[in-house]
């Protein structure tokens, strides 16, 4: 007797997926329906979890917000993301980053 696996992606999904491989280049077709596979597994997974506490806790609710927010956090925009990284690198003493910091600064958000 064969079984599903619990968190197995639905044909139409999986369809849906096929559809848009081929606009995610440079992204080999392969590689991308698998991370699109393992993106909606993670998603469910964490789904469940975030169900189970809500359900089985006294604070369920605050525990479980609290798990997606730590698992799945908003993405700060790009430009946010190149300050952020050049202020490590600049704490470390690796780079003067006046030039760059200047330019991302100017970009638009």
């Amino acid at each position: 007797m064969t079984q599903e696996h619990p968190i197995t992606p639905p044909p139409e999904l999986v369809k849906q997926w096929e559809g848009t491989a081929y606009n995610a280049a440079p992204i080999p077709y392969t590689h991308h329906i698998a991370r699109c596979a393992a993106r909606w597994g993670a998603d469910q997974e964490l789904n469940a979890c975030c169900e189970w506490i809500y359900k089985l806790m006294d604070r369920g609710l605050e525990w479980s917000m609290d798990l997606r927010t730590s698992r799945r956090p908003t993405l700060s925009n790009l430009k946010e993301q190149a300050l952020s990284e050049l202020d490590s690198l600049e704490n470390m003493g690796t780079c003067n980053a006046d030039t760059i910091r200047r330019a991302l600064e100017s970009l638009p958000e």
